[in-house]
């Protein structure tokens, strides 16, 4: 064996082999980077083309790393069959890695399928104020594997997406506008006509208030201490908090000012004297 490789060098032989195997490798590499180069652009015209069909920015992404990865590994297939290997076999190889990394990382396909579920179906668009895997906020990116949200004190907060289309999804900004719910109380022994024209009166100051529907002002609950009403206005859903807080305020500003009270729980103890 030593004998034959020492001849293989001595007579020249290798350079007759080196040289195409050699010019196989320049051109492998060419395909790959001038491939990679072309993919590139066909990705950015396909993202502009979607761009300007005003599709949604998540899925214009998520579309996008789809392309890039099976683009990358088409050029790479030609690449190595430049330098002579099979690819079929390769093919046949890969798919039997594949299959073991697929259970081994079945959490991970989970995710990814979720992920395209989101993007297909659209329970939620970026921007939007939800509610989902246990976490709420606005939804600043939906990737692959995870969706991203931004929190109400500005911290990021990451969700698996199969957490997310696995459970319940309460999406705030989906409509255009929502209700308020409030729960307002007075005294037994206060007037209820004179408190729900108050409360009339609050809502049809309050601007951001609209009119149809109509809010509702009505008496809901006998309580304990308190006659409970249900007050009832629509806003725009960008409005809801502010406006929220605005009303509950101006009721109790006006309340105040009329002499309307707005009881607490309490409790009257009565003390008897026993004779002995």
């Amino acid at each position: 064996m030593l004998e034959k490789i020492q001849s293989f060098f001595v007579d020249g032989n290798w350079m007759d082999s080196a040289i195409p195997f050699l010019t196989n490798v320049v051109i492998a590499l060419g395909i790959y980077i001038i491939g990679k180069w072309i993919a590139g652009y066909i990705v950015k015209l396909i993202d502009k083309g979607m761009e300007l069909r005003k599709m949604d920015p998540a899925l214009r992404g998520f579309l996008s790393a789809i392309l890039k990865t099976v683009f990358t590994f088409v050029i790479m297939l030609v690449a190595v069959e430049q330098l002579g290997i099979n690819t079929t076999s390769l093919l046949a190889l890969l798919g039997a890695a594949g299959l073991a990394v697929g259970l081994a990382l079945k959490d991970s396909l989970s995710n990814f399928a979720a992920g395209v579920m989101l993007i297909l179906f659209k329970p939620f668009k970026i921007g939007n104020f939800v509610e989902a895997g246990g976490v709420a906020g606005v939804v600043e990116n939906i990737e692959v594997f995870n969706t991203i949200f931004k929190s109400g004190d500005n911290k990021e907060i990451i969700v698996p997406n199969a957490q997310i289309y696995g459970g319940t999804i309460t999406n705030y900004s989906a409509r255009p506008t929502r209700r308020i719910d409030l729960v307002i109380g007075i005294g037994y022994g206060d007037d209820m006509k004179k408190a729900r024209d108050l409360i009339l009166a609050v809502l049809a100051a309050e601007t951001r208030v609209l009119k149809d529907p109509e809010p509702v002002v009505a008496v809901s609950e006998l309580g304990d201490s308190s006659v409970n009403f249900v007050v009832r206005p629509w806003v725009a859903t960008g409005d809801y908090w502010p406006t929220r807080w605005a009303i509950t305020e101006a009721i109790k500003e006006t309340f105040d000012a009329n002499g309307v009270s707005i009881p607490f729980p309490q409790q009257d103890v009565h003390m008897h004297t026993v004779d002995k």
